[in-house]
């Protein structure tokens, strides 16, 4: 079941998106407008505890990865070192 972030994040896309009809976009806007406070809602996982073990997984990743920055191992270093 989608969250309501994700809903209007739904809304949000297709107000954006080109190939949608007028009609489209104005029943999304109607709803963000009515239903999300005009698509102001928290990010998905915003309101739950993130697991630990999977947020230093990520970072030892970041480590790894050839493709990030040294800037960006650098802070995943200095976090998992605080962690």
């Amino acid at each position: 079941m989608p969250t309501e972030a994700q809903i209007a994040g739904g809304h949000k896309a297709n107000l954006n998106n080109p190939n949608t009809s007028q009609e489209a976009k104005d029943h999304s806007k109607a709803v963000l407008e009515n239903e999300f406070n005009g698509g102001n809602v928290p990010k998905s996982g915003d309101t739950e505890d993130k697991n630990p073990g999977n947020v230093a997984g990520g970072l030892k990743a970041t480590l790894k990865n050839p493709n990030v920055s040294d800037e960006a191992k650098q802070s995943a270093k200095d976090r998992l070192d605080n962690m």
